[in-house]
């Protein structure tokens, strides 16, 4: 059995994981301004920046796949 996932499923993934990060990274944040630890808050922008960004890199992995599906509807 394979584990050969399509652009969709990756897609998808990519963008919960992203934010997951995201969100983690707004608690660190908000935890780190509450506390007065400016690097926990760097920390959390950065965990921010990534999640944003893997949630775009699902979001064209998503479109990839809806257009693949279309071509091969076609």
């Amino acid at each position: 059995m394979t584990d050969k996932k399509t652009w969709t499923e990756k897609g998808v993934e990519d963008s919960v994981e992203g934010k997951t990060k995201d969100l983690t990274g707004k608690i660190k944040d908000a935890a780190g301004g509450l506390t007065g630890d400016s690097s926990l808050q760097v920390e959390g922008k950065i965990d921010q920046a990534k999640g944003k960004a893997q949630d775009a890199v699902g979001k064209v992995e998503r479109k990839i796949g809806e257009k693949l599906d279309e071509d091969e509807e076609a």
